[in-house]
């Protein structure tokens, strides 16, 4: 049977109340791409706007095989002991082919789905860079509204475009690991540059003196690159999710960052572009839909394409041609 919709005003009272099952609800509606539901979308997150902003945002990443949901299960029960509610916000990559995605986070996380004072929601990345929603903020300002102290965003996996999780949260957590072959071989710059904090998950049993080995190696690396914006220090840490070890330390080194970055005015000024950022994203998304949308050209793109493929133009004139045909008819 399918539940009725419902309003605006109802929406914003359950999402400010702490409401799951309407916050859930809240979310689905800001994912929708349907103009009604983004119409709708847009009066509730202006309307919960004044209640966000109080949470720390963290993102967190990896190498594939690096345990990031054993290490967000385990040290978000970690983060809930101190008296913290938390949000996961986790990215599911979705099918290229068919658009599907599993959305199995809340398997991988058993105790933290049970936990009374976490919150997690599984998004599909579909066709978003980096692994990450392009709803993502909205979900993360809705959890915010919610009334979450903490929130957690782990992404897809590693790549370039992990700057767009960086742009979007407080801290960026890079997790890493040891004994797999020569680890600095696995360094990206552009990651390790972002990476507020290289944690090596996995430092237990006979990985130790690896895990230990690894530590160095990669605060030498960090130390190669230019002193961040913020003025903060990159840290590297060990830690042990299976064994629950080195968490501590790893939210103490959050909680001193963020005392940093907040008496140096960083952290407002961070905040403040991040929401610029959003801005020219929104935009950019907006104006591709747009032209795709657009009754003229999908009356001349399916030829021009095939132009392009059979080598007949060049796709920078056909993209020219395109536009000049898409700013003609505004």
């Amino acid at each position: 049977m399918k539940r009725s919709k419902l309003s605006t005003e109802a929406y914003i009272k359950g999402v400010l109340s702490g409401d799951r099952i309407v916050l859930s609800r809240a979310i689905t509606l800001c994912e929708s791409h349907k103009p009604e539901d983004v119409s709708q979308a847009e009066e509730v997150l202006t309307a919960i706007m004044p209640h966000t902003g109080n949470a720390i945002r963290i993102g967190i990443t990896g190498v594939p095989g690096v345990g990031k949901s054993t290490f967000i299960e385990a040290f978000g029960e970690l983060v809930t002991q101190k008296n913290k509610t938390l949000a996961v916000l986790t990215i599911d990559p979705s099918s290229q082919k068919t658009r599907g995605s599993i959305l199995g986070d809340k398997t991988r996380m058993e105790e933290l789905s049970r936990n009374p004072n976490a919150f997690i929601r599984p998004s599909a990345s579909g066709s978003a860079l980096g692994g990450v929603s392009s709803k993502t903020r909205s979900v993360m300002l809705l959890c915010e509204a919610a009334g979450f102290d903490v929130i957690f965003i782990e992404t897809v996996g590693v790549g370039q475009s992990e700057t767009l999780v960086h742009g979007m949260v407080d801290f960026f957590l890079l997790l890493m690991l040891a004994g797999a072959g020569d680890e600095l071989q696995g360094i990206k710059k552009g990651i390790m540059e972002m990476a507020d904090a290289v944690v090596i998950n996995k430092a237990d049993g006979d990985n130790k003196s690896a895990a230990k080995r690894a530590k160095v190696d990669y605060q030498n690396a960090l130390h190669l690159f230019p002193k961040d914006e913020s003025g903060w220090s990159p840290k590297v840490n060990l830690c042990s999710a299976l064994e629950k070890t080195g968490l501590e330390e790893v939210w103490g080194m959050i909680l001193k960052q963020q005392d940093h970055v907040k008496q140096s005015g960083f952290f407002q000024m961070n905040r403040q572009r991040q929401q610029i950022n959003w801005l020219k994203e929104n935009v950019s998304e907006l104006l591709e839909t747009a032209f795709y949308q657009n009754n003229e050209i999908q009356s001349v793109l399916e030829g021009i394409v095939q132009k392009v493929e059979k080598g007949e133009l060049p796709a920078m004139n056909a993209a020219n041609l395109l536009m000049r045909k898409f700013l003609d008819k505004k």
